[in-house]
């Protein structure tokens, strides 16, 4: 699943309620060729397994239902009476096995449903037949619906989203991964309207009375959270490439908007094959771009029937940037390679999440990096590590295979450390053992588990068997357990062309600076600027030394494809700073992360990052450059009510000015990619720092926009509404509501909302929060709303939830209603609404599921440190500067 949000999992689903059950020995995956787990913890009984599920349904969009019937094949490995499914929001009307009836009973807490025959069952073949009714739900769980306005007026269509574990919600099934089954979809719908699922319709009756029953093709063996179903006034257009039916499916009107997902998805499946060594096996791949959001992800893998919302798929001309395209490429990539890593070859558990979501987080950098090359997707991944590691340097923090043993708990897996930590940790194992070797590693994997399920273990082993290189001592260092290593560098003198550097190994810490470190096995890799030759060595048991070519300034962790941090003795740091602008633009971007996230923790002096940007080029990399541009908007929100922000603001002013200058209001003919996103940064942050220039250019453009087409360019749109709507007033925030109640493309539609929510007016704030609880927005758009008034006004968001919390929780997630109103409370800094979110969570959150709130907790406290402890020497040096 490709999540919005950010995004580790490990080894128990359990009940709902958060009950434990014991973990019986597992069966062996059934078609597994491999290394499958003895043991895997589960919720059910191992007394039996699903072969085959045969479901015909009846969706009533109207009444927001549906009725259904399955069959399916089970295999009884014990004999029993008694055969247990999970299922959840569903209501039976009878069951019989192998055609005698069975009593059911229901526990909604564990969410399960036993279906109970007189005799017990012998070991073998028998088939568990049901009848049952569900519903169908407004936000993305199970079967839900999406509305939205056309301007022959609202349309409704249907999707499913199953990941984690909401299959349960549409099928009594076993619910988890490690189950794996066939499955035949039939379904009863409306003539005229198109039926989607993971295969081709392999037959259609039209029945009379305005209904049609479609038939799919049996799947391949995959786990629940893979099925899909999708159904609405939609059309399809499809190219064929390496054998396979390649489509695209929007709502009616709505092709055009996929051109470039189309074209970039066959090119992508056909690599891929390459790579993995293995075909895509299906017969078609569909990618399905929906209207809505949701606050938990952007896509969903469904085997040849991957789910987009539409922004993360569609570009309109109206409102699409240079980043929204390359947002749109690197998500289909990313999904396109779950179709190899994590459908075809499946995590045992959700302890093993990020196999599925690290692997194609670092793949989608791979591809992107094969086929687009111009857009610099290294530099991108760096900022991805960053965003990993500013999680895992606080104490909350997890392991990358960490213990699950809640639904909920699965559902908060999904986070930074699962994807970018596991994306940062494969992109330097593979630096480790080379390319070659850790893609012939990769293709013993794939064919060695296909159809089957796998632990982390089993993909060390096909690595380390390829490379001849031991890795797994390091990969577990780097999995299972948490936190950032941190490199300290000391250098000696440089005799005959070369130089020593002496390495110690610690841990870079956000909240506790002073910890004993935890011990890793650190591959490292150095270059001088004036070296010929990269030098390597791994950090082991805390120190090492390392000989250098050249004499100048010394980069450790050259390429960034470390997950570490380093630190320089300050004599070394100088000397890279005063030849910051000779460094390469990967290295710019990691020394710079390094010397803010660090100085901020007090690690080192809060003020050598403003150092670097004092000497970064006007011509940069436009990476770096937006770098720049983000930290010091980071910094500025640290100075929220201080009198000080004045003076940083001029300098931040004076800093990033000259760069809008420089690439201007107006793209340029052929300009790359990269130079048009820094653009639309350099206006979104003065436009947010209220450069008085800027906010009046942008309000300028705005007005202009009703007589002048040109006046705001589509790849500009977002950039310069944004800067309108932060600093709106009453009667501007007014306007862009009536264009949002006006405005029939549901994207740009969704654009307008999030922008009410903008706001830095505290009293226009308050009214887009009133607005996100009515049905105005769309039922999918108001927790997008919440969120963003969150960012600017991280208290009152947060009393506001919590003060209608059952009203938020309509409209939010089943998957993220443990974390979502936390989130909200994450940018205050205030120690005081640390408190009051413990006393919340400690009400409101069974202990299990808090993890996302204590995360928060740990985040609000650090940002009141560094706004105690480390704004001082940046108002200091401000002045100095001066």
């Amino acid at each position: 699943m490709r999540r919005l949000l950010s995004t580790a999992a490990a080894v128990t689903l359990l009940l709902a309620s958060g009950t434990a059950l014991a973990a019986p020995a597992a069966p062996v995956a059934p078609g597994s060729k491999g290394a499958t787990p003895a043991t895997v913890t589960t919720q059910l009984p191992r007394n039996a397994h699903p072969t085959h599920y045969d479901v015909a349904f009846t969706p009533d969009a109207k009444q927001m239902s549906f009725t259904a019937s399955v069959k399916i094949a089970i295999e009884v490995t014990e004999p029993t009476a008694t055969i247990t499914l999970q299922a959840a929001g569903l209501t039976f009307a009878k069951a019989t096995i192998d055609g005698k009836p069975a009593t059911i009973k229901v526990d909604e807490d564990a969410q399960t449903a036993a279906f109970t025959v007189k005799a017990p069952l012998a070991k073998g073949k028998h088939v568990l037949a049901i009848d049952y009714a569900g519903k169908i739900y407004t936000q993305a769980a199970g079967l839900f619906a999406l509305d939205y306005d056309t301007e022959e007026g609202p349309r409704r269509a249907l999707y499913t989203q199953f990941e984690n574990s909401d299959a349960r919600r549409f099928i009594p099934s076993w619910d988890e991964p490690f189950h794996k089954a066939t499955f035949s979809v039939e379904a009863t719908i409306p003539t005229g309207q198109m039926a989607l699922s993971n295969m081709p319709v392999s037959k259609s009756v039209d029945l009379g009375g305005g209904k049609t029953r479609v038939t799919f093709a049996a799947s391949p063996k995959m786990s629940t959270y893979l099925l899909f179903f999708g159904l609405g006034e939609f059309e399809r257009a499809s190219v064929r490439t390496a054998g396979v039916d390649i489509g695209v499916v929007t709502k009616k009107g709505d092709l055009p908007k996929a051109k470039f997902a189309l074209e970039s998805a066959g090119p992508l499946t056909a690599w891929y094959n390459d790579y993995f060594g293995v075909d895509y096996p299906l017969p078609a791949l569909d990618h399905i771009a929906a209207p809505g959001r949701s606050q938990f992800f952007s896509a969903m893998e469904n085997w040849g029937a991957i789910f987009y919302f539409e922004y993360a798929l569609l570009m309109d001309p109206k409102i699409s940037t240079q980043r929204d395209a390359q947002n749109i490429y690197t998500t289909v990539a990313h999904e396109t390679a779950h179709q190899w890593f994590g459908n075809l070859v499946t995590m045992a558990w959700w302890d093993d999440l990020w196999l599925n979501e690290g692997f194609a987080s670092w793949m989608e950098g791979r591809a992107t990096e094969k086929f687009h090359p111009e857009w610099n997707a290294a530099l991108a991944a760096v900022s991805g590590r960053e965003y990993a590691m500013n999680l895992d340097g606080l104490s909350t923090t997890h392991p990358v295979v960490q213990h699950v043993e809640t639904v909920e708990q699965a559902s908060q897996a999904f986070d930074a450390i699962t994807y970018q930590k596991g994306e940062a940790v494969i992109r330097m194992l593979e630096g480790y053992v080379g390319e070659d070797a850790w893609r012939t590693g990769v293709r013993a994997y794939i064919k060695a588990h296909a159809y089957g399920n796998t632990v982390s273990d089993d993909l060390w082993k096909a690595v380390e068997t390829a490379a001849g290189k031991p890795i797994t001592a390091i990969a577990h260092d780097f999995t299972l357990q948490p936190g950032v290593p941190l490199i300290r560098v000391e250098g000696g003198a440089c005799q005959g062309g070369k130089q020593v550097l002496t390495l110690t190994q610690g841990e870079f810490s956000k909240d506790f600076p002073d910890k004993t470190p935890l011990s890793w096995r650190v591959p490292v890799v150095a270059k001088a600027l004036d070296g010929s030759a990269v030098a390597k060595t791994v950090v082991e048991g805390g120190k090492a030394s390392l000989t250098v070519d050249g004499c100048g300034p010394v980069v450790v962790n050259a390429g960034q494809s470390g997950y570490y941090r380093t630190l320089y003795a300050p004599a070394q740091f100088q000397r890279l700073a005063a030849d910051f602008g000779k460094l390469a633009p990967i290295d710019q971007l990691g020394l710079l992360s390094d010397a803010w996230s660090m100085g901020a923790a007090g690690q080192q002096s809060p003020t050598d990052a403003l150092a670097l940007i004092a000497a970064t080029p006007a011509d940069a990399d436009p990476q770096v450059l937006s770098k720049v541009a983000s930290v010091l908007s980071a910094i500025d929100g640290y100075y929220e009510g201080q009198a000080e922000r004045a003076a940083f603001r001029k300098l931040a002013l004076a800093r990033l000015s000259p760069l809008l200058a420089r690439v201007g209001w107006e793209a340029r003919a052929d300009e790359p990619d990269p130079v048009a996103i820094l653009r639309g940064d350099l206006i979104a942050t003065l436009g947010e720092l209220g450069d008085p220039a800027v906010v009046a250019e942008a309000r300028r453009r705005y007005a202009a926009d009703r007589t002048d087409p040109s006046a705001i360019p589509g790849p500009l749109r977002k950039a310069i509404l944004g800067v309108v709507a932060v600093n709106a007033d009453a009667a501007t925030w007014d306007a862009i509501h009536a264009q949002a109640q006006a405005e029939k493309t549901p994207l740009v539609r969704a654009q307008l909302y999030t922008l009410l929510a903008s706001a830095d007016d505290e009293a226009l704030a308050r009214k887009a929060l009133e607005l996100a609880l009515t049905a105005e927005p769309g039922e999918t758009n108001s927790a997008g709303m919440i969120s963003t008034v969150a960012s600017r006004h991280p208290d009152l968001a947060f009393d506001f939830a919590a003060a209608h919390r059952d009203a938020v929780d309509s409209k939010v997630d089943n998957s993220a209603r443990t974390r979502f109103i936390p989130s909200l409370a994450r940018a205050s800094g205030k120690v005081e609404t640390a408190e009051k979110l413990k006393a919340w969570a400690a009400a409101n959150l069974a202990e299990g599921s808090r993890k996302e709130a204590d995360k928060a907790i740990s985040a609000i406290e650090y940002r009141a440190k560094v706004r105690r402890e480390r704004l001082p020497a940046i108002t200091a040096w401000v002045a100095k500067a001066g």
